[in-house]
């Protein structure tokens, strides 16, 4: 013999998952810290994980997306941040030249973009130390932002800069597989 809920405590259930469904939400968003959620308003963590080298702890980083997220398939469809919190000392000139170093892995552009954008990063990427935090935004079809612990500094106007820089974490090929299904929220 089973029972029904009685209407009344039907809906009063019903209210407070939705009230619920909405906190969570409202969590999520509020979570972003605040120069985040300025340029992704409805900004929600996606996922984090740590890159090491050598066994030791280079950065942590986190990616946030919008509602629909960041898709394996589609990873320049929406906005997204890429948000790196570095446990070590080291100067932007070599961050750069990882960064352009794994993109030719990557085999994503030619030599006169890679040129380009290795100044562009050379020019724009500080030196880190442990704690800082450099933030990079995807919008597509626009330039791409860089921010350190929040504060704006500067950004790469070409529009295929994005998709070839953020590939070096979300692509299939990339050089860390765990650390690109930990940011994507993949197990």
């Amino acid at each position: 013999m089973t029972k029904t809920l009685h209407p009344v405590l039907r809906t009063v259930l019903f209210c407070f998952a939705i009230l619920f469904s909405v906190n969570l939400h409202t969590v999520w968003a509020q979570s972003a810290p605040d120069y985040l959620r300025a340029i992704l308003p409805d900004a929600r963590l996606q996922g984090s994980g740590s890159f090491t080298w050598f066994g030791l702890k280079i950065y942590s980083a986190e990616l946030w997306s919008e509602n629909s997220g960041v898709t394996p398939n589609q990873l320049t469809t929406n906005s997204f941040a890429l948000d790196l919190h570095y446990a070590r000392t080291l100067h932007g000139e070599k961050i750069a030249v990882a960064s352009i170093d794994e993109i030719k892995k990557l085999g994503i552009g030619n030599s006169a973009k890679h040129a380009a954008w290795l100044a562009s990063m050379k020019s724009l990427f500080p030196d880190v130390e442990k704690g800082t935090h450099l933030t990079g935004i995807y919008t597509p079809g626009k330039a791409t932002r860089f921010y350190r612990d929040g504060k704006l500094i500067g950004e790469i106007a070409d529009p295929e800069f994005g998709p070839a820089f953020f590939a070096i974490w979300l692509d299939a090929k990339t050089s860390e597989p765990k650390l690109r299904l930990s940011l994507l929220g993949i197990k």
